[in-house]
């Protein structure tokens, strides 16, 4: 009876060891895969957020945006700024928390501008120019 035990608990511990090692694999591959899409301006955004010692998610939570539209973040950068200026009984940590996360993200639509292939509008401006 005690023979039969250990092996359904050896099986068990096989199954859940490989069934463990294949999601191991797949999260390793997506990791992988998402590195390679985020590329080079994936490098610049880490380099901006050691930068800036803020996260652009944090960035994004702080100035309401979930997009990066310049519009947004501009329309609520002043209106959180006026919000907190001290003259009105803001605080001047949180103002100041405002303005690096305008920062951050104006860095962040600037690397995606970057790296961004040209638009037909941005293409005929160029041609128009040369």
């Amino acid at each position: 009876m005690a023979r039969y035990l250990a092996q359904i608990v050896v099986m068990g511990v096989q199954v859940v060891g490989r069934a463990f090692a294949r999601a191991l694999r797949q999260e390793f591959a997506a990791s992988r895969a998402a590195a390679e899409a985020r590329g080079r301006s994936g490098q610049q955004s880490a380099a901006a957020t050691i930068i800036s010692g803020m996260s652009l998610q944090e960035a994004q939570q702080i100035l309401n945006v979930s997009t990066l539209s310049p519009e947004d973040i501009q329309k609520n950068y002043e209106h959180l700024f006026k919000a907190n200026d001290k003259s009105v009984g803001g605080s001047f940590y949180l103002q100041s928390k405002v303005v690096r996360a305008k920062e951050r993200l104006d860095e962040e639509v600037s690397i995606e501008k970057r790296d961004s292939p040209p638009t037909q509008e941005q293409q005929k401006q160029q041609n128009s120019e040369t």
